[in-house]
């Protein structure tokens, strides 16, 4: 049993890239993915599985604001939270299901990703919650995300967009539900003022 003794979470900056790399290990997460499935369009992002993600993630951790946030747990890296304007993830921009609600401008958190060790201990809560503030201080308004309405028995791979519920008690509110499984939930962050 892994114990937890103290819990930290900071900004996937540059400076934490080896951070980066060594939670998501040789798969880059899950299938050479490195948390770029809903960044490039399907024919991309296949023909980068592996290296050509990594490059692309690795990219992104330089610019002036963080594609996501990391936990830290004891000091190790022990999970991610995916966290940016809606408009950088183009895969949205094609789904029915997940379409946009209205014209407000939102930051999506799309993907979660806990190192093995670390699951079902109750942290994706407060990586959430880490996410959504992250968000905040870079200007958000409204935080929105697209996860599953769990079944019983889901298997962990299915649930990277995160499960509603935890969604829930972080204070999100469903904002359209289009598919049975898959809502949109939402949380305002900041006042428009």
């Amino acid at each position: 049993m892994t114990r937890i003794a103290s819990i930290a979470f900071h900004p996937a900056t540059a400076d934490r890239w080896r951070d980066l790399v060594k939670l998501f290990g040789e798969c880059g997460a899950c299938g050479g993915c490195w948390c770029m499935f809903w960044r490039l369009p399907g024919k991309q992002w296949r023909a980068n599985k592996g290296e050509g993600n990594k490059r692309a993630l690795h990219k992104l951790v330089k610019r002036d604001y963080a594609p996501g946030v990391l936990m830290y747990v004891d000091g190790e890296p022990a999970g991610w939270c995916a966290v940016a304007p809606r408009q950088e993830y183009v895969l949205l921009a094609n789904s029915r299901v997940l379409a946009p609600v209205d014209d407000n401008p939102v930051w999506s958190i799309s993907c979660f990703f806990v190192k093995r060790p670390y699951r079902r201990k109750g942290l994706a809560l407060p990586l959430l919650k880490a996410a959504a503030d992250y968000a905040r201080s870079q200007g958000a308004t409204i935080v929105e995300g697209y996860p599953n309405e769990l079944s019983k028995g889901e298997p962990d791979a299915f649930i990277w967009r995160g499960v509603a519920s935890t969604f829930r008690k972080a204070g999100f509110k469903e904002a359209a539900k289009r598919s049975p499984k898959r809502p949109i939930m939402r949380k305002k962050v900041a006042s428009n003022n």
